[in-house]
């Protein structure tokens, strides 16, 4: 009886709360948008430089967004999930 109900408590508990998992999404979501901004600008003749890899987009706001996003998943893990003031 008393190994039932322990692997019946087992199973109920997660490591992360759901405001864990939404805080990982999002952050994940600005890992993914940074990439995306990172993303093209490469010329298709090896012969004539392209100018546009070296714009705002590519030099600063998509590695910001990245480690933003990095910030958040660090934030999200450290999270704690047994937060009685919770909202969610």
């Amino acid at each position: 009886m008393g190994e039932q109900k322990r692997k019946e408590k087992a199973k109920s508990d997660f490591i992360f709360s759901k405001r864990n998992y939404k805080f990982m999404f999002i952050g994940l979501a600005c890992i993914a948008l940074g990439f995306i901004l990172m993303s093209g600008g490469g010329s298709d003749d090896p012969n004539v430089f392209n100018p546009e890899i070296f714009n705002f987009r590519r030099i600063r706001l998509a590695p910001t967004l990245v480690l933003i996003g990095f910030g958040i998943q660090i934030y999200a893990i450290l999270l704690n999930p047994d937060d009685k003031n919770s909202n969610s």
